[in-house]
């Protein structure tokens, strides 16, 4: 059981410096007065925007920029790279034809942060 996902929301990613915003495109999705968010909502800077800085070592422009740093840990801007869906989503509501995002899913970069919902924007309305 968690609670609905909306536009607005606010998520945190384990290797940014900075907290990000969630953008919800209505697309026939809008059950409340914001757009519910369902685990296909995972586009890097359509859905997902950047956390400032990313200091994971295996982005690529993090590590070039640690190597030439001679190897002090050099935090470069943050570009989310997003290959697969929210997971795990709500079981059982569907927004559009995907499950739910609920505020316990999590978003894995490619560079191996993890994202998750630290406010899902819609504290009323609980889902399964």
């Amino acid at each position: 059981m968690g609670f609905a996902v909306c536009g607005g929301a606010k998520l945190m990613c384990s290797f940014g410096m900075a907290p990000s915003v969630m953008n919800v495109l209505p697309n026939n999705k809008t059950v409340s007065s914001m757009p519910l968010a369902n685990i296909m909502d995972n586009k890097p800077m359509v859905n997902i925007l950047p956390f400032g800085m990313c200091t994971c070592p295996s982005n690529p422009t993090v590590a070039a920029a640690t190597a030439a740093a001679l190897g002090v840990l050099t935090p470069m801007p943050c570009i989310p790279a997003l290959a697969a869906p929210w997971a795990p989503g709500s079981p059982t509501v569907m927004i559009g034809t995907f499950p739910a995002l609920n505020n316990t899913s999590k978003l894995i970069c490619s560079y191996g942060g993890i994202i998750q919902i630290t406010d899902p924007a819609a504290p009323t309305i609980q889902i399964p």
